[in-house]
């Protein structure tokens, strides 16, 4: 999963590169407009091993505000699973908040906290947090009841055992949303560094736009899918090896 992950965003990447090339030849625009390939090249020379730290900077964010918004929906999924009306309450509240663009909210959160380590975390978990508790509240709030009704009929279901049965009914479905939940949060997380930050590689990002090289910008590009990919591939790996590990009986093999 890993290096299906790389060789797909390279795939993407290098197509992407290839049509601003088609465009610049075509159009016969200049190095300054978009540049070619050995300037490409030079620039990646230059700046990718401090783009990558800047990267990683900005990774260190994602995951831990990727954490919070894990908790934090499973929280609210866990509670908001039943339909009562606090559940349903939970619910509407999810939906109607969601609806409302996070990112318009980025530039109150900076006014009101300042530049800084806690700014992107918060946007970043704010980001990735809504999308997450949506597919969380609806598969908590899913019943199995083919497994559910034995225990239900038999006395021995508490809330513990229901949340496990759904969510490893649905553990595809988890570590699909978990791992998709990453790409959110590391946008979040450069967009806030991107409105006002002073590290990070949307920080690195901004300073390439005001110089207008969009050298740097694709490098930048190039690290951040990078990073983004391995860490994904690794977030479904581990997702894997928990789903095998649930599967296999003790002693046994994969079914």
């Amino acid at each position: 999963m890993l290096f299906r992950r790389i060789y797909q965003f390279l795939i993407v990447y290098c197509l992407g590169v290839t049509g601003l090339l088609a465009i610049k030849y075509g159009a016969g625009l200049s190095n300054y407009v978009i540049p070619g390939l050995a300037l490409i090249f030079d620039t990646a020379h230059r700046m990718l091993a401090g783009y990558f730290l800047d990267v990683l900077n900005t990774l260190s964010v994602t995951v831990l505000g990727q954490m919070i918004s894990i908790f934090m929906a499973f929280f609210v999924g866990i509670i908001g699973r039943k339909s009562s009306w606090a559940g349903s309450f939970i619910k509407v509240m999810a939906y109607n908040i969601q609806a409302y663009p996070i990112v318009a909210l980025a530039p109150i959160i900076f006014i009101l906290m300042g530049d800084g380590f806690l700014s992107r975390l918060l946007i970043a978990s704010m980001i990735c947090y809504f999308p997450l508790l949506l597919s969380v509240l609806g598969i908590m709030a899913s019943p199995i009841k083919d497994i559910e009704h034995f225990y239900i009929a038999t006395g021995r279901m508490r809330w513990q055992l229901e949340v496990k049965i759904r969510a490893f009914e649905n553990l595809n479905k988890l570590t699909t949303v978990i791992a998709g939940s990453s790409t959110l949060a590391m946008a979040g997380t450069i967009v806030a560094e991107f409105i006002a930050a002073d590290q990070g590689i949307g920080y690195s990002i901004r300073i390439a736009l005001y110089q207008s090289d969009l050298a740097c910008i694709l490098v930048a590009l190039f690290s951040i899918g990078i990073i983004i990919s391995v860490y994904q591939g690794i977030l479904e790996t581990v997702g894997e090896q928990m789903k095998n590990k649930w599967f296999t009986p003790k002693g046994g093999d994969l079914i």
